[in-house]
């Protein structure tokens, strides 16, 4: 009898655990998919470093860090465009707010494609997903805030509106 309870335990257990990572999958990413098709959860790979270039169907964009963005947006031209979805916040500065899975149908919004343009989300997912659809557009200085709002307060630095 007590061999039957462990056993049932164990599985009770075993049971529990898998249920919560499946869960935790499920629940992880939050930032929700659209349902165009053009889901944050197709976006390129987050393990890159910050300044590498990131390989996407047509070319290549750019990770960069709070700091390097901050000290960019001090120094040059660059249009900065808030990619989340629903409204978190403004980076300070920013030009433009375009839900990520709609960046492709505000093509008359945004600047030349040879233009810096900087993109950010709250996490970096959708921002990342962005990035990729203008590089296949053609644009080909496209940067992307890595860990997007996340890591700009995490800095120390401030966002507007949140």
């Amino acid at each position: 009898m007590r061999t039957i309870a462990r056993t049932g335990a164990k599985r009770l257990a075993t049971g529990a655990v898998l249920l919560a990572a499946l869960l935790l999958a499920a629940c992880g990413g939050g930032e929700a998919a659209s349902s165009s098709g053009t889901g944050a959860e197709d976006a390129p790979r987050s393990d890159a470093a910050v300044g590498e270039r990131i390989s996407v169907p047509g070319g290549s964009f750019t990770r960069v860090s709070p700091e390097e963005l901050r000290s960019t947006m001090r120094e040059d031209e660059i249009v900065l465009i808030n990619t989340h979805v629903p409204f978190e916040g403004d980076i300070p500065g920013t030009d433009l707010s375009i839900p990520y899975d709609q960046i492709g149908r505000n093509l008359d919004r945004l600047p030349g494609k040879d233009e810096k343009i900087a993109l950010y989300c709250r996490s970096g997912t959708m921002s990342a997903s962005a990035a990729e659809t203008l590089v296949r557009l053609g644009y080909d200085n496209v940067w992307d805030l890595e860990g997007g709002m996340i890591a700009w307060r995490e800095a120390g630095y401030r966002l507007k509106g949140a």
